[in-house]
């Protein structure tokens, strides 16, 4: 056993490890540098997600009951009421707490030790992009100290933190889709120019009259299921508000001043970010703890469980558990940090003015020299790109996964009070706020890009 957790680590050090393992690896094809590195990490923190997901299985701590001699049948009360206690701590949201803080720890750290780290000459560097062996038994240690630390006001005191650090990765999300939006665009609109070619034409209107009629599918959803009642107004003015300035930044993306500043700004993106804003106002009504504002899925699909008493209790546990709005959550989750990871940024406008250049995403740095120097030998080749200039901040993203991690374990748990027992989760207000203040705080930062370089023209963005 020790030989093949040997020989996978080995493999994995290998695939994302410094230079100098390629000479001994065959597995992987060859990459930058500073690609393979965000690639290693980012795999670091989607296992890391997939273990927590597993510990909210609600069959789990029956489970654990049914091994023998593990959680109970042994000798003496006092040892018996410590490993019952034990067992309880694996199984729940606050074991999803336990390892998600083990994830933000670990990321944290890096965060702080990568501070000012220029080029790959820093003995810094070496530790970044290699060690992966060392790294991964540093975050297992760290995971299982986590479930060491006594319950007290963990969990309260973690809630708070992880809002916090969810409502700023919600911001980075936003940031990475008004790069992918622009992206998009850009590229699209290049094509067509270059060679006329209609399909490019019809393929940017197409996707933008999906986004809109999905936004607006949306909207008229949310009116009747989720701002019915008289007592949701709250929720009347968080869909109207919305949809206004939803409506106001469709204006102004093809006003003929942003048009001549920036002549690829369009409707797509717009589209893009109020389809988003419409799922962040979505994901914001679903943490009402008042019920008759927010059904859930169930119950709107299937309208007789609301009045059955003994069925909705049920209901709304397995929602708790595994929520259609999570899913999405994660789904959005997993495309920020893999485009994070593999993106490389090519609109210099877009990311002077939301810190995507060389923060956020990578730049082209280096060459590909060393890469065709071995270009005959076969085999991995990781090849250093970084060695004038780093490809990204390494501080900033392992501060981004920082809060990515605290992103996955607020969405894991459904921005719910934390809580080992399945049927004692409560919905909270604080939650509510935080998701619609981002969502207001995300089309504030999509309009930066369309009007900066009106206001402050004095400077260069291209």
């Amino acid at each position: 056993m020790g030989c093949i957790i040997g020989g996978l680590a080995g493999t994995v050090a290998c695939c994302f490890g410094s230079a100098a393992c390629s000479l001994c690896c065959a597995c992987c094809p060859s990459c930058k540098n500073s690609t393979a590195s965000r690639i290693g990490y980012a795999l670091m923190l989607v296992i890391g997600t997939i273990v927590a997901a597993v510990m909210l299985d609600p069959g789990l701590r029956d489970k654990l009951d049914k091994i023998p001699g593990l959680c109970k049948d042994f000798l003496g009360s006092d040892y018996q009421l410590l490993k019952v206690e034990q067992c309880d701590n694996v199984v729940g949201y606050l074991s999803v707490y336990r390892v998600c803080f083990a994830m933000a720890a670990f990321f944290f750290l890096f965060s702080l030790i990568m501070i000012a780290v220029k080029s790959s000459k820093d003995p810094r560097s070496g530790i970044q992009n290699g060690f992966w062996f060392f790294k991964i038994l540093i975050m297992i240690g760290i995971c299982v100290g986590a479930f060491f630390i006594p319950r007290g006001a963990f969990g309260q005191a973690w809630m708070i933190v992880g809002m916090i650090g969810g409502f700023l990765f919600i911001i980075i999300q936003l940031i990475l889709l008004v790069d992918f939006a622009h992206g998009w665009a850009e590229s699209w609109v290049g094509k067509y120019e270059e060679t006329e070619n209609k399909c490019y034409y019809f393929g940017l209107f197409f996707c933008t009259a999906v986004f809109y009629i999905l936004s607006l599918a949306m909207v008229t959803l949310f009116y009747i299921y989720y701002a019915d009642h008289a007592d949701c107004k709250l929720h009347k003015f968080f869909i109207s508000f919305n949809l206004i300035l939803c409506v106001v930044i469709s204006v102004v993306a093809i006003l003929p001043k942003i048009q001549e500043n920036q002549p690829r700004s369009g409707l797509l993106q717009s589209s893009i970010i109020t389809l988003y804003t419409m799922y962040i106002t979505w994901s914001a009504m679903t943490n009402n703890p008042d019920k008759t504002c927010n059904p859930s899925l169930t119950d709107i699909f299937t309208p007789s469980t609301i009045n059955n008493g003994t069925t909705t209790g049920g209901t709304n546990v397995q929602l708790a558990v595994f929520d259609w709005q999570g899913i999405v959550a994660m789904l959005i989750w997993l495309f920020a940090v893999l485009y994070s990871s593999i993106r490389t940024s090519s609109n210099s406008q877009v990311g002077k003015l939301t810190l995507t250049e060389k923060t956020i995403l990578q730049t082209d740095t280096g060459s590909d020299s060393s890469a065709a120097t071995d270009g005959g030998e076969k085999g991995q080749n990781v090849y250093d790109n970084e060695e004038d200039e780093v490809a990204y901040s390494y501080s900033f993203f392992h501060f981004m996964l920082c809060l990515g991690a605290l992103y996955v374990m607020m969405t894991l748990t459904n921005w719910y009070s934390p809580s080992s027992d399945f049927k004692t989760l409560n919905a909270n207000m604080a939650s509510l706020w935080v998701k619609i203040s981002s969502s207001w705080l995300c089309l504030a930062i999509y309009t930066w890009t369309l009007v900066a370089p009106i206001i402050l023209s004095n400077r260069e963005f291209n």
